[in-house]
């Protein structure tokens, strides 16, 4: 039996101004590579991945040219100024045998070390849920609320709380609807599960690996580089 072909999007537009510097983070060397070549190689090593289409910014200096990993296609786009605009931008330009009930994969450039077990289980689960589904990690520490001083004003229950991770899997055609609508209504989302929330969806969250990390600061990037250098030691 013969399965639906599956494309992945990488919004790679963002400067990361977070974290600071001249060079944009995805670009940022770890294990001896950049951080989009990580995620580019853990997306389109599994074999259900047919290409990816990745945003990048107007004046983006840096892509490599890069037009196939694994023999798959690697195609760009010009993003936009939010992630959801990338995202936006990178689901029109699929190609035209991508069909509008195929799956979509999106994934952070930023986050190197997905584990191709958990992208299986999170593919076998969005294709078979309507809503869709994202990789997510329940949350074990305690949570605190501060107050405007910088002291604790309240413990929060944890109980049910998830931190979203990447890739979200998503119907191209339904994700596509969700941005546009979130835009139309000026409301600025996170990620693509909190536009397809907004469109009335319940998408499923699939438990994943704690050390899908994604680089916002100099010690992700240490612990980035300690995971992947380790990883490549063990194979």
């Amino acid at each position: 039996m013969s399965h639906p072909e599956i494309w992945a999007v990488i919004p790679a537009a963002g400067r990361g101004t977070r974290f600071g510097g001249t060079v944009p983070k995805q670009y940022l060397d770890v294990a001896g590579r950049p951080l989009i070549a990580h995620a580019l190689d853990a997306l389109l090593a599994h074999p259900r991945v047919a290409g990816v289409v990745v945003a990048l910014a107007a004046e983006d200096a840096h892509w490599p040219g890069w037009t196939s990993w694994h023999q798959k296609p690697v195609l760009r786009c010009i993003g936009g100024g939010e992630r959801a605009d990338s995202v936006l931008a990178a689901l029109q330009a699929l190609p035209a045998e991508s069909a509008p009930d195929g799956l979509v994969l999106v994934h952070d450039a930023a986050r190197p070390n997905l584990h191709d077990d958990d992208l299986g289980r999170l593919i076998v689960a969005a294709e078979a849920d309507r809503h869709g589904a994202i990789l997510a990690a329940p949350v074990r520490d305690t949570l605190k609320r501060a107050d405007d001083g910088g002291r604790i004003a309240a413990t929060e229950p944890r109980a049910g709380l998830w931190r979203a991770l990447t890739p979200q899997a998503f119907r191209r055609g339904a994700l596509t609807l969700a941005l546009q609508q979130a835009h139309a209504a000026g409301v600025a989302v996170t990620d693509e599960a909190m536009a397809m929330e907004r469109a009335g969806a319940r998408p499923r969250l699939v438990e994943g690996r704690e050390d899908n990390l994604k680089v916002t600061t100099t010690s992700d990037l240490a612990l980035a580089e300690y995971l992947l250098s380790n990883a490549r030691q063990h194979l």
